[in-house]
């Protein structure tokens, strides 16, 4: 099968082409044969032409899903100049995450289903091999179909080894034992469609006016995952406070939030400071959701965002989120044929 790897943000594969060059090597060895566009590996691209690529891809018949090579922060640009009427007709799997929820909600909203993760980069090149949750829910995604149940990670990182540093290619980076998933809400079993990604790219959503109607949301499990900019617990609660003023909460039947990340290459606190942020963001997320709906079942901590390993999570399709059982079940079947 063929996957198109395109870069609608940033274009890591040109800034870090060993990086790149191991997830094409990795893609492979999966039976998937990558293939590049005109602005996969060009730093600066203009929207336009990255409108294009991404246009390019949904339209060309061989081509089985779509990949982006990372996020970045100026995707919002790019959404106006792409074709609708040909992705509308052209629906296949879109994986991606972070800056790539402008255009996770830009299919949905033309009624195609994608998948919330993955990225050439972080979660395909670098390392010395691909995380066993993440390669089960991309080839999910991407190929297999069937349901999967997403999982509490053993141990997790906030930051690989920087893709200037040869160890990139072999090492992971620091890596401690997972938080456990916190739990909130009406102990009972949810099943529905998702909608949501990245709160700093809801923010543009919102600002921009592409947010969908909160009519179009009833019934919807909504997916939330903070950056790895490290944003404040108080920024974070003035986000989910403003999602309850509007409704969101009311109109949803549940809530999933990512276990953010607490460090970056630049900022190491402590464990413990780390712990305490963690906690932190917890606390004002279901502070909020206790305000607006304390009956909606939320988990905090699930590992589908800013941190590895990461589960890739249906975004338009299904999932059930058990709060008497404490699961979580994915299912990755599409509205639409898989390409092969």
């Amino acid at each position: 099968m063929k996957l198109a790897i395109i870069s609608p943000s940033f274009a890591a594969a040109g800034a870090f082409p060993e990086v790149y060059a191991q997830a094409l090597t990795r893609l492979r060895k999966l039976g998937i044969e990558p293939v590049e566009y005109p602005t996969t590996r060009k730093v600066g691209a203009s929207a336009q032409e990255r409108a294009r690529d991404v246009t390019a891809a949904f339209a060309d018949p061989s081509i089985a899903g779509v990949l982006a090579v990372i996020g970045g922060n100026d995707q919002v640009t790019v959404i106006p100049h792409l074709d609708d009427e040909v992705i509308r007709s052209n629906p296949k799997p879109f994986l991606g995450y972070s800056d790539n929820t402008n255009l996770h909600n830009h299919l949905w909203q033309l009624g195609v289903q994608s998948f919330y993760g993955g990225s050439n980069h972080v979660h395909l090149g670098s390392g010395p091999r691909i995380d066993p949750e993440h390669h089960a829910s991309f080839l999910a995604a991407l190929r297999d179909g069937g349901q999967l149940e997403i999982t509490p990670v053993e141990t997790s990182e906030d930051f690989g080894v920087d893709w200037t540093q040869p160890a990139a290619l072999d090492s992971y980076g620091h890596r401690r034992p997972a938080r456990p998933w916190q739990w909130r809400g009406a102990r009972r079993s949810v099943t529905g469609p998702t909608w949501g990604g990245c709160f700093e790219v809801i923010d543009q959503l919102a600002m921009s006016g592409r947010m969908p109607s909160l009519e179009a949301l009833n019934d919807h499990l909504i997916l939330l995952e903070a950056a790895e900019s490290l944003t404040p617990p108080d920024q974070i609660m003035r986000r989910v406070r403003a999602l309850g003023e509007w409704g969101l909460f009311d109109a949803a039947s549940g809530v999933i939030i990512a276990s953010p990340p607490v460090s970056t290459h630049d900022i190491v606190p402590s464990p413990e400071q780390q712990d305490a942020d963690w906690q932190a963001q917890c606390d004002v997320v279901f502070g909020q959701l206790e305000r607006y709906n304390p009956e909606l079942p939320a988990v905090f901590g699930v590992p589908f965002g800013h941190t590895r390993p990461q589960w890739v999570l249906p975004y338009g399709g299904q999932i059930t989120l058990d709060g008497a059982q404490r699961r979580i079940v994915a299912d990755y079947e599409l509205n639409y044929p898989r390409r092969r």
